[in-house]
């Protein structure tokens, strides 16, 4: 993924690169960005700033926990406790949240490692999907971010859990191949190399210290510019767009749930930092559309479709992208229905 994303990157501002010096060279007009000058730069710039301060420390606490874990905890380990049926199997897999705290960029490597190992595509999907969500680190962090309705915090966990079993029951059912890639290469050096490093007995402590540093750092820095550009993104529609404009998307029946799932893909937050910024959108929108930013995000987003199709066959994450809009948003629009959120 990570040079898929460099890649991408470069050809967009190459291409930017490439249109400002059309403009220049045939002495077009420049386009018009007039409207950055009606935004109130003040309240942008603390809006932006108010997000990071309350994110950060949650993704060093999760990019801490999630470096210890995959350095100590080994494949072999969670593979010798796999249930055979599928409900043990899928609630298994669930746990493994509890175990290992980490985003999908950490988790879709290890998942084909114990794939190719005998897993079965439904827990090592089901696992995908909740592992991101189902864990002590993101719960505190949501907790604390709607800290006067600390019921989201609670939905968020129900909800991925219901969407999770359902989905992985439905794959157990009718996915009878196996869906990996077998050529896939591998998604980028760093992490190829980073998921061979293990603690071992033998190494001093200073070596271990050094190993966990090391991936704890990589994992910070891969995901810290999406939490700036969440944070940018969500400031800036904070501060461009209009009150009213945004009362009336978001507390529009539909409207506010597509728009926030939009936001939530392109986004690609870590699940340990999302809520900080969803929750600037709590005065505006419906709870029940904040909710489904905050379960469909770390199921699925830009950055983890990329590595998705990297690792498993293009039909079967269309597959598994429409079995997760179909589920995120009938649980989120059900619980705002019956429950009130």
């Amino acid at each position: 993924m990570s040079s898929t994303h460099r890649w991408s990157v470069t050809i967009a501002a190459g291409l930017a690169c490439v249109w400002l010096l059309t403009l220049i060279s045939l002495n077009r007009n420049w386009p018009d960005f007039s409207f950055m000058t009606a935004l109130d730069w003040s309240s942008f710039k603390l809006l932006f700033i108010g997000i990071l301060l309350e994110a950060v420390p949650f993704m060093l606490l999760g990019v801490t926990v999630s470096a210890f874990l995959h350095l100590t905890v080994t494949e072999e380990m969670v593979r010798r406790w796999i249930p055979k049926k599928p409900i043990p199997g899928i609630l298994f897999a669930c746990s493994l949240g509890l175990l290992f705290p980490l985003c999908e960029c950490g988790m879709i490597p290890i998942v084909r490692r114990l794939m190719r190992k005998g897993m079965p595509a439904y827990i090592a999907v089901v696992f995908i999907l909740v592992g991101p969500i189902l864990n002590p680190v993101v719960f505190a962090s949501t907790y604390i971010a709607f800290r006067t309705e600390p019921v989201l915090a609670y939905a968020r966990m129900g909800l991925a859990f219901l969407v999770a079993l359902g989905i992985g029951l439905l794959l157990h059912r009718f996915v009878r191949t196996n869906p990996l890639r077998y050529h896939a290469t591998q998604l980028s050096a760093s992490t190829a190399l980073s998921s061979q490093l293990t603690f071992s007995s033998s190494q001093p402590y200073l070596e271990r210290g050094s190993s966990l540093l090391a991936h704890a750092s990589d994992e910070f820095f891969e995901m810290g510019k999406y939490l700036i550009l969440g944070a940018a993104m969500t400031a800036w529609i904070q501060t461009a767009f209009s009150p009213e404009s945004l009362f009336s998307i978001g507390q529009g029946a539909w409207s506010s749930h597509l728009f926030m799932m939009g936001l939530a893909y392109m986004l690609s937050l870590c699940s340990t930092s999302d809520a900080f910024v969803v929750s600037a959108f709590d005065a505006t929108f419906l709870k029940g559309s904040l909710l489904t930013f905050l379960v469909f995000g770390p199921m699925l987003d830009f950055k983890n479709t990329l590595m998705l199709l990297a690792v498993f066959r293009t039909k079967f994450v269309l597959l598994l992208s429409l079995l997760v809009i179909g589920f995120v948003l009938t649980g989120s629009k059900l619980l705002e229905l019956y429950f009130g959120l």
